[in-house]
């Protein structure tokens, strides 16, 4: 008959255990978000470096072209160059901006974060 009651303090023990399990699950949950947050820092802070460079080399690069091919040009096809060249700057644009539209949608923040919490509640819902 003794062995069908439950022991004293054996349902705070569970309880305990299952407080404990829940926020260590918390706490890996809370490290691994940590992380991502400080990749994706690293990751921004890069973008913005490597995209002004891009940006003042582009602009110095685009700048000595027109000059070059204005000056080339000076007394037979003045304005034809400089619409030639300005199409050419606005296709650029065009094709840049439609790169970095992609490349800004095409990975999604927190994957790892996101798809741990998935699993975590996927394993709960088939366990009860």
């Amino acid at each position: 008959m003794n062995d069908s009651q439950p022991s004293p303090g054996g349902l705070f023990q569970n309880l305990k255990r299952l407080a404990d399990g829940g926020l260590a699950l918390a706490q890996s949950r809370l490290e691994l978000f940590g992380v991502e947050l400080q990749m994706e820092k690293v990751r921004l802070v890069e973008l913005l470096i490597l995209a002004a460079m891009v940006a003042a080399l582009g602009l110095m690069t685009l700048t000595m072209i027109t000059f070059t091919l204005v000056f080339l040009f000076w007394e037979s096809a003045r304005m034809q160059v400089l619409i030639i060249v300005s199409l050419a700057y606005l296709g650029g644009t065009l094709f840049a901006w439609r790169a970095l539209k992609r490349r800004l949608a095409a990975r999604s923040a927190f994957d790892g974060t996101i798809s741990e919490l998935k699993k975590d509640r996927a394993c709960l819902e088939t366990e009860t």
